[in-house]
């Protein structure tokens, strides 16, 4: 059995994943954490009992040790989870988005100094990481390219960590920068988005969304669409099960759920 923490446990995908990990026939939830902790244990969603439940990674790992941490927060509280499993030799698994690149580089660092398996990455859905896996393919054909996404109200970071990386891969596919067409007037600033690599990205937030991003491609006399949505949290799990199986047995970090996939 894989032992397996939940950072973010109190949050509607930290609920998720310890409901998945109870299903699970090799892995186990063996404790939470979350800032917002106010007791010391937690009742597991399935009503199978309780687990211990911490405000911090080191105070978790005082009282139990699991296997791998599974991390569901954001840019700024997933470092300090880096640290603390990589210098008790706890493999990591982190959806969180809004990763600046130092940090990812010392996450690198910090996996291969603690011997341990690490993996980033920005969507867990393996709808969208074909998606981005087609985005590669699909770029060199074409001179224009956007993305438009939507998520539900309360996520944090705008454009999404799925958005950006599928701008990258659409233009590391095209192996350029492409076209981004911009008005001769703009009489609202900022109309036509913001842009990586000169593909324009469009941020959308509102209730009754979880995930949708859309790759959009033109050129002389066509275009392509790729669509992606996400109708609930579950749709994220395979991909996180995945994610715990290959942490265990390997090492070092790996950004992106494509790269541990025969894609």
């Amino acid at each position: 059995m894989i032992d397996v923490a939940v950072h973010g446990a109190l949050g509607k995908m930290g609920r998720q994943v310890l409901s998945t990990l109870c299903d699970a026939a090799d892995m186990r939830p063996v404790g939470g954490i979350d800032a917002m902790a106010k007791t010391d244990r937690v009742s597991l969603p399935d009503g199978s009992g309780e687990i211990p439940l911490a405000p911090t990674t080191e105070k978790l790992l005082e009282r139990v040790r699991p296997n791998v941490v599974v991390d569901f927060t954001n840019g700024d509280a997933a470092p300090p989870v880096f640290r603390a499993c990589a210098s008790a030799g706890v493999h990591i698994v982190s959806g969180s988005t809004g990763w600046r690149d130092e940090d990812l580089e010392e996450a690198g660092r910090l996996a291969e100094q603690g011997g341990v398996g690490a993996l980033i990455a920005p969507n867990f859905a393996l709808g969208a990481v074909v998606l981005i896996h087609l985005a590669k393919i699909a770029g060199r054909f074409f001179d224009y390219a956007e993305v438009l996404e939507a998520h539900h109200e309360e996520k944090v970071d705008a454009p999404s960590g799925t958005a950006r990386a599928i701008a990258e891969a659409v233009a590391q596919g095209g192996d350029k920068t492409f076209t981004r067409q911009m008005p001769t007037k703009e009489p609202v600033p900022g109309t036509r988005g913001g842009a990586e690599y000169g593909v324009s990205i469009h941020a959308t937030r509102m209730p009754g969304r979880l995930a949708h991003h859309e790759l959009l491609l033109g050129t002389a006399g066509q275009t392509l669409s790729l669509r992606h949505d996400s109708i609930n949290r579950e749709c994220f799990m395979p991909g996180v099960l995945r994610g715990i199986q290959y942490v265990v047995d390997h090492r070092g970090l790996v950004v992106g759920l494509e790269n541990i996939l025969d894609l």
